[in-house]
C-alpha cells in the first residue's frame, strides 16, 4: 500500500494526493498517516507547496466524505453491510462510527476528522441520519484542514524519515485521542461552567 501511495503521488502530483484523500475519506482505508506526511516530505524538498498539498488533501476529503454520505442516505446501511467487504469495510468499523455519531451527534463530524478509525467512516451513519449537508460539509472541511496540516508539517519536519511515523503510528494515535478527549472535556466543563444555574434569579 505505501508503495502505491508514494508511486501515485509522485506520478501524479496534487492530483494524486486529490484522489487518495478522496479514497480514504469514501470508505476506502488508504491510510492519510502515509499520503500527507509523504506529501509533506516532498514539500521539504521543494518539489511542492504546503498551502497546495494541504487543500489537495482537505478538498479530497470532503469530496470523499461527501461520497460516503450520499451512500449513507441514499442506499442506506444495509447496502454498505452488504458490499462493504470489497472496500475492506468491517461491521465492526461501522458500528464504531455509528456509535459514536449517535453519542456524539452532528459535531462528531468534526471531532472523527481528527480520530484514527473513526474518520474514515463516520460520514456514513451522517448521511444515514440525514445531517444538515451544509454543516456535514463545513465541519468536515475544518477537521480535515487540521489533521491534514499536522501530518503535513510532520513530514516536512521529518523529511526523508518521514516514513519513521509508521513506526510510532500507534502512540502518534493514542496522543491524538487523548488530546480530543481533553479538549471536549474542557469544553463541556466551560459550557457548563457559563450555563445560568437554577437558583439565578
Amino acid at each position: 500500500m505505501t508503495n502505491f501511495i508514494i508511486q501515485t503521488i509522485s506520478n501524479s502530483g496534487y492530483l494524486g494526493i486529490f484522489l487518495l484523500m478522496v479514497a480514504e475519506s469514501a470508505l476506502i482505508p488508504i491510510p492519510s498517516e502515509v499520503i500527507m506526511p509523504f506529501s509533506g516530505y516532498l514539500v521539504s524538498t521543494g518539489k511542492f507547496n504546503v498551502i497546495l498539498v494541504i487543500i489537495a488533501g482537505s478538498i479530497g476529503n470532503l469530496v470523499g466524505a461527501l461520497i460516503a454520505y450520499f451512500v449513507g442516505s441514499y442506499l442506506g446501511r444495509g447496502f454498505v453491510l452488504k458490499y462493504g467487504k470489497f472496500v475492506l469495510l468491517r461491521k465492526s468499523h461501522l458500528e464504531l462510527a455509528e456509535s459514536y455519531f449517535k453519542k456524539y451527534g452532528d459535531r462528531s463530524t468534526f471531532i472523527s476528522r481528527l480520530l484514527p478509525a473513526i474518520r474514515t467512516y463516520v460520514s456514513l451513519p451522517a448521511g444515514v441520519a440525514k445531517m444538515n449537508l451544509k454543516k456535514f460539509a463545513v465541519f468536515t472541511l475544518i477537521g480535515s484542514i487540521i489533521w491534514n496540516t499536522t501530518l503535513t508539517y510532520i513530514g516536512v519536519k521529518l523529511g526523508e524519515e518521514w516514513d519513521s511515523i509508521r513506526k510510532y503510528s500507534d502512540y502518534f494515535d493514542a496522543v491524538v485521542v487523548i488530546v480530543v478527549i481533553v479538549a471536549i472535556i474542557m469544553h463541556t466543563w466551560k459550557k457548563r461552567k457559563s450555563a445560568p444555574s437554577v437558583n439565578d434569579p
